[in-house]
């Protein structure tokens, strides 16, 4: 129930392993140690606010729009023995109180739900949540700058994800900054996911009979037609998808090591 690219070892290992792999991943770039406080900007199913807690001793919320995702994550954190540490609620982000400050910010797949012009609300509401000299880790998909935003609807749009908007890795990167953040590191992780959808992909057409039971046929062809087509564009690199690390420095100093030798897995 990780909705976003997994990371990858080598292109024949499962994508269990590999999301456990994305998971480690972007803790690892946050450098989270126990006892800060993490906030998840779209927490979905709570997956990446459970291993924070428990690998990395975190106390961690996380805001979703969505009462399933709401539901099942505290669901999941209560059977992980985490309440005490971990924190779900049904909330926009930009209803986060003003005041409250965070050691770390983390959002994963939900940028592409902003929108272009709520670009400038979505980097100046984060800045202002996160403590000075704390990192806020986002990942999302981006369309190639070389690829004109299309003016009328496109399948994904019609029938998968009626509210995205895709923006290029600069114009995300531009607003960040012009909100106060520091750029400090920018990863394609493209190839990653064109494996993560190819393995979703077989997975679903292994399952196809149990899949049009639940939905029904229709659903079943949109959304095998999806993920083929997604992972085509990220296999051609008219889609990419970008981690971005932002830093928040306190009067010039990033509180960053030299070198990022830490990340390695």
């Amino acid at each position: 129930m990780l909705y976003s690219s997994a990371y990858f070892a080598h292109p024949g290992e499962d994508i269990d392993s590999a999301q456990i792999n994305k998971l480690h991943y972007i803790c690892r770039k946050l450098r989270l140690k126990t006892g800060e406080r993490l906030l998840d900007i779209g927490c979905g199913w709570g997956g990446l606010m459970i291993h924070a807690a428990r690998h990395c001793g975190v106390r961690a919320l996380g805001i979703t729009l969505s009462p399933a995702q709401l539901q099942l994550a505290r669901q999941r954190i209560q059977e992980a023995g985490l309440s005490n540490r971990c924190e779900v609620r049904l909330l926009d982000y930009r209803d986060l109180p003003e005041g409250d400050t965070y050691d770390k910010l983390v959002s994963i797949g939900m940028v592409e739900h902003v929108g272009e012009s709520n670009l400038p609300t979505y980097f100046a509401k984060a800045y202002r949540l996160l403590r000075r000299g704390g990192v806020f880790l986002i990942s999302g998909i981006a369309r190639a700058a070389n690829r004109p935003d299309s003016r009328k609807p496109t399948f994904t749009d019609l029938y998968v994800f009626p509210d995205g908007e895709l923006e290029t890795i600069g114009t995300m990167v531009s607003s960040a900054e012009q909100a106060g953040f520091e750029v400090r590191d920018v990863e394609s992780l493209r190839e990653h996911y064109y494996l993560t959808t190819i393995q979703w992909l077989k997975r679903l057409e292994a399952r196809a009979r149990e899949a049009q039971q639940i939905v029904g046929d229709r659903t079943y062809r949109v959304w095998r037609l999806y993920l083929a087509g997604s992972a085509h564009y990220f296999q051609k690199a008219w889609l990419n998808v970008y981690q971005t690390l932002l830093v928040k420095a306190d009067k010039g100093q990033s509180g960053l090591p030299l070198r990022r030798t830490d990340w390695q897995l």
